[in-house]
C-alpha cells in the first residue's frame, strides 16, 4: 500500500512543500527514511513507533519506506513526525478519511502528544499559496498560524484527538485569530523621566522619524543608555506588513510565545558586547537569524560599542547598507531581513572623561586615538547621526520644569512617518533612511541657499559621498517633522551638526 500527504519544511525565511510518501511492502520488517533527512528526522522512527502504540494503534510489521520529496533538499528539524505517522496509518488502512486537501506538521512525544515547532507562520503562508484547505499543526502554534486568513488552521493536541477528528467522532474547532488590544506602550519607560539632554532627545526624535542609525558619545552616567532604551516609546506603530515580517523571523528563531499571533511591538535587542559575529548577524550549521535580524523593523542597541570585537562590528557593514543578511553554506544560500535602526553608545576614551569639563581624563592621546579607532571609519560612515551627550549638571536635576512625554514625541514622529509612506507609496521604501540613490534627487529637494550651505560644508569638512547622502536624508526627515516639502537652510545646518563626531575625535 502507498500513501502520500503534504507537509512543509523551512529554508531561510520561506517554507517549501514536502510530500511524505509511504510504502508498505512484504519483506523483512524495517523502517527506512529517505529523501535527505538529517539525524533529528531519522530519530523520528522511534518517536512515531512509540506514539502509534501508546495512542491505541498498531505499528505495521512490514517493510516501511518513507520518502520525503523532493529528495534534493536536505530536511532538518522534527516537523515531520506527525505527517509520517498519519501517512503510515493511511497506508496500513487504519485511516480511511480523505486528506487530499490537508497538510500536517508537528513533533511527537512518545505518549502521542503533539509538541510545538518553529516556523509555523512561514508554513501557513505557503499552505495558503498552494491551496491547502485544512492545516493540522500543534496546539501551541495555533495562535501563530491563525494570523493568516483564508485557511483553516486546526490545532492538534494529541494523535488520538487528530484521529477522532478525521473519523468524525470529535470535531476540532479551527483556531481563531487573537486580536490584541493596543496598550499604547503604557509600560515602556518614558522620556519625561530623563532630566535635561534636550539636544540628545531631539536627535533621537529625528532618528526615530526617519529610521536613521545613530551613535551617542559621552562620559559615564550622562544618560546614553537611558535615552536609547526609551527609544521604543516614540517609534511609530508597526504596519501589518512589518508585523508579519518580524513575526516570521521570531517564528523561525523559536522565540514566539504560544499565545501570540503576531509581534505587534517593535523589537528592541541589546546584545552583550561579548557576542560573536555569528550571534550578531546569524549563522551556524543550520543557519539561524542573528540579533540584527531579530531587531528587524525595530532597534538594535549596542551599548559600549568599542568593547565589541572588531570582527563582530565589521560584519554589520553590509547588512546595514542592504537591509538583508545573506548566509552561504555548502548546500544552501539563505537570506534574512534586517531593516533595523542601529543605536550605539560609547565613551570618548577608556576612562570615559575625555572632553568632560568636570573630570580630568587620565588617558594619553595615543590611548584616546586607539580607543576611538576601534570603530572603523567605514562603519562610522554608515551611522547617519553622531552626537555628543555631555554630563548632566546639578541645575538640570533640580529643574522643576516638566519634560515632554514620549506620547507627544511619538505623535510628531508618526506624522513624519506617514508623510514618508505617502511620498514613497509606490516603492518598497517606508522611511527616509532607506531612500535609494536613484530617488534621492527626487525626494530630497533643497532650496538654492540650502544647496550652497551644503556645498560649503562638504568642501570644508571633506565629507564622503556616503556622508553627503546621509546628511540629505537626515535633512529630509527634519523637514518632514516640520511638515515642509522643501529642505531649507536650518534643516541642512542641523543635519550637518549630527556628522561632526568623526571630525572632532579623529582629527583633533
Amino acid at each position: 500500500m502507498i500513501s502520500s500527504l503534504r507537509s512543509f519544511g523551512v529554508l531561510g525565511m520561506d517554507a517549501f512543500v514536502v510530500n511524505v510518501e509511504t510504502d508498505l511492502s512484504t519483506g523483512i520488517p524495517c523502517f527506512d527514511l529517505v529523501g535527505l533527512p538529517d539525524a533529528s528526522i531519522k530519530e523520528s522512527r522511534e518517536r512515531v513507533r512509540s506514539a502509534l502504540k501508546n495512542s491505541g494503534f498498531s505499528f505495521p510489521i512490514r517493510k516501511i519506506t518513507v520518502n520525503l520529496a523532493p529528495a534534493d533538499i536536505k530536511k532538518t528539524g522534527s516537523f515531520y513526525d506527525l505527517p509520517i505517522l498519519v501517512a503510515i496509518l493511511k497506508a496500513s488502512g487504519q485511516l480511511t478519511a480523505n486528506i487530499d486537501n490537508s497538510a500536517f506538521v508537528g513533533e511527537l512525544s512518545l505518549s502521542g502528544k503533539v509538541r510545538p515547532i518553529n516556523g509555523i507562520l512561514c508554513m501557513t503562508i505557503k499552505a495558503k499559496e498552494i491551496g491547502v484547505e485544512n492545516f493540522y499543526l500543534p496546539k501551541q502554534n495555533a495562535a501563530e498560524g491563525a494570523a493568516i486568513d483564508g485557511i483553516r488552521v486546526l490545532p492538534v493536541e494529541s494523535v488520538s484527538e487528530l484521529m477522532s477528528h478525521l473519523c468524525n467522532k470529535h470535531i476540532i474547532n479551527p483556531a481563531k485569530k487573537i486580536f490584541k488590544k493596543i496598550k499604547n506602550n503604557v509600560f515602556l519607560p518614558d522620556y519625561s523621566e530623563v532630566c535635561g539632554q534636550y539636544r540628545a532627545k531631539r536627535a533621537l526624535e529625528i532618528a526615530a522619524a526617519g529610521g536613521h542609525n545613530i551613535i551617542l558619545i559621552g562620559p559615564p552616567g550622562s544618560g546614553k543608555s537611558m535615552l536609547a532604551k526609551r527609544l521604543p516609546s516614540i517609534l511609530p506603530s508597526m504596519t501589518f506588513k512589518e508585523s508579519l515580517e518580524t513575526t516570521k523571523v521570531y517564528s523561525i528563531a523559536g522565540l514566539l510565545k504560544s499565545s501570540t499571533s503576531l509581534v505587534e511591538d517593535r523589537p528592541f535587542r541589546s546584545p552583550h558586547h561579548t557576542i560573536s559575529a555569528v550571534g550578531l548577524v546569524g549563522g551556524g550549521n543550520i543557519p539561524r537569524p542573528g540579533e540584527i535580524s531579530l531587531s528587524h523593523n525595530g532597534v538594535l542597541f549596542l551599548d559600549e560599542m568599542p568593547e565589541f570585537s572588531r570582527n563582530s562590528l565589521e560584519v554589520l557593514r553590509q547588512p546595514l547598507e542592504d537591509g538583508t543578511v545573506t548566509i552561504s553554506r555548502a548546500n544552501s544560500i539563505l537570506s534574512y531581513p534586517c531593516c533595523t535602526m542601529l543605536v550605539a553608545a560609547m565613551n570618548p576614551c577608556m576612562c570615559g572623561y575625555f572632553g568632560d569639563p568636570n573630570h580630568n581624563c587620565t588617558c594619553s592621546s595615543k590611548s584616546i586615538q586607539r580607543y576611538s579607532s576601534k570603530i572603523s571609519g567605514p562603519l562610522l560612515d554608515r551611522l547617519d547621526m553622531q552626537i555628543e551627550v555631555p554630563a548632566i549638571n546639578f541645575s538640570e536635576f533640580t529643574n522643576k520644569k516638566l519634560n515632554e512625554t514620549s506620547k507627544n514625541i511619538k505623535e510628531r514622529v508618526s506624522k513624519a512617518r506617514n508623510i514618508q509612506l505617502e511620498r514613497c507609496k509606490n516603492t518598497s521604501i517606508s522611511y527616509n533612511a532607506k531612500i535609494s540613490s536613484n530617488l534621492i534627487s527626487k525626494v530630497c529637494i533643497l532650496s538654492n541657499s540650502a544647496t550652497k550651505i551644503l556645498e560649503l560644508t562638504f568642501n570644508k569638512l571633506g565629507f564622503s559621498a556616503r556622508a553627503y547622502s546621509k546628511i540629505l536624508k537626515v535633512a529630509r526627515t527634519i523637514a518632514d517633522l516640520e511638515q515642509k516639502e522643501l529642505i531649507e537652510d536650518n534643516h541642512v545646518l542641523e543635519a550637518v551638526q549630527y556628522r561632526s563626531f568623526d571630525k572632532n575625535f579623529y582629527v583633533n
